[in-house]
């Protein structure tokens, strides 16, 4: 993660006033959710939403007040355990296919040690002879419940999504236009450089900047849509063993699937607002990797690299279809050139989730947050329609097992040559 002398011109001030703000942002993911809702955990993958509120209060207390307030004590000594996710060099973690069995805390005082901590957190802020270390942990923390957020909306979505009743959390999304056709972008290649560089937060798994060779490559101008993907299923995609990787093969037939994660029978999707007309135009979301890929090798292309895909979004502004106006639905591309590059879904990359040369872990145990976790993962790029604006940029590095597909995941084809 980042050490104690980056991001100098970060004040406790501003990160203060980030910090409020970003707290407030997850009760309010919370307010339309019942204690019921909060405490149900949908799978092993996913946790409850209860069990987010607390360990992202868990990381302030033990990352920034263990060790910078003074006199701490602990609001309850048994949450350090309860809600540490997976720190083994903090200590004992309570198993995390078993989240959902946590009816005690309940979820009124769950709320109440977001609150304590946020107080005891305005006081450790404001104080001047604050370290740089403290102000960083501090963003991070920041940072980390962002990814928490996004986190709370997927969950909660899987958990509404098995409901018989087929409950709404927000409201209903729109059919947009249709899409715009697809064209082939051309980028030369060469020697690039990617990595973080310069001012701003980033993960340590962003870093360091370094040197790629990039054959010359094509991207397509917008995600695959859902109409694009119906052909792909119509056409046998599913039940076309060549089109698959071995291990996708096993779990399309292991799994039983016939398309995305939340398609319904008769051309309905389920969504945050629960379930609604299938839009052909949107970007087609909830595709694991193997679909990903299955798709691509059906319509004659490929995914990109990870460096393919940061080296064509290195130029574009951060903007797009993020959480911010409570939709939570991807929607179809409404610009020329490279569109969607950032929001919407999630871009599934052939790269394997990998540290970058050079690359070492920060010591102690804020260094579990992403070395560890760098194998048996595909990266994706980008961010999707429930990413906290401002919380992602081009070299910002997502991954996930190639089976996941309840996140906002979808497809940006590439293929060789200009």
């Amino acid at each position: 993660m980042p050490r104690p002398d980056e991001h100098r011109g970060v004040t406790p001030a501003a990160v203060a006033d980030r910090y409020a703000a970003i707290r407030a942002r997850t009760a309010a993911l919370a307010e339309p959710l019942s204690p019921e809702d909060c405490c149900v955990q949908s799978m092993t993958e996913a946790s409850p939403a209860k069990w987010h509120l607390a360990h992202t209060t868990w990381f302030f207390e033990t990352f920034v007040l263990e060790r910078f307030e003074e006199g701490f004590r602990p609001f309850a000594p048994a949450y350090r355990v309860l809600f540490n996710s997976y720190y083994n060099s903090i200590g004992d973690k309570h198993p995390r296919p078993e989240r959902g069995l946590l009816t005690r805390p309940p979820l009124a005082e769950v709320l109440a040690y977001r609150r304590a901590i946020d107080a005891r957190m305005a006081a450790v802020l404001a104080r001047r002879d604050l370290s740089a270390e403290a102000v960083v942990l501090a963003e991070l923390g920041i940072h980390h419940e962002q990814q928490h957020q996004e986190l709370i909306l997927t969950d909660i979505k899987h958990l509404l999504s098995l409901n018989p009743l087929q409950p709404a959390y927000g409201k209903t999304p729109e059919s947009g236009s249709a899409a715009p056709e697809m064209v082939w972008m051309g980028f030369e290649g060469g020697t690039v450089v990617i990595g973080h560089g310069g001012e701003g937060f980033c993960y340590d798994n962003e870093t360091p900047r370094h040197r790629v060779l990039l054959e010359p490559y094509r991207l397509a101008s917008r995600a695959v849509t859902n109409g694009e993907f119906q052909e792909f299923a119509a056409a046998g995609g599913y039940r076309d063993a060549r089109l698959w990787l071995a291990e996708g093969w096993d779990w399309v037939a292991s799994a039983g699937r016939s398309g995305p994660l939340y398609w319904r029978r008769g051309g309905g999707e389920f969504t945050l607002g629960g379930v609604v007309p299938r839009d052909p135009g949107a970007p087609v979301a909830h595709v694991s990797y193997y679909e990903a890929d299955a798709f691509a090798r059906w319509a004659g292309a490929r995914l990109p690299t990870e460096a393919e895909w940061e080296h064509a979004a290195a130029g574009a502004l951060p903007v797009g279809n993020f959480g911010q106006d409570g939709r939570f639905h991807p929607r179809a591309a409404d610009a020329a050139g490279l569109a969607q590059i950032f929001g919407d879904v999630w871009e599934w990359t052939q790269s394997a989730y990998a540290p970058y040369p050079g690359f070492r872990a920060a010591p102690g145990a804020v260094g579990e947050y992403n070395g560890k976790f760098m194998v048996n993962q595909q990266v994706l790029r980008g961010g999707s329609c429930a990413t906290p604006e401002g919380h992602v940029r081009a070299s910002y590095r997502n991954f996930f097992p190639a089976a996941a597909s309840w996140q906002f995941s979808g497809i940006r084809l590439a293929r060789d040559g200009l």
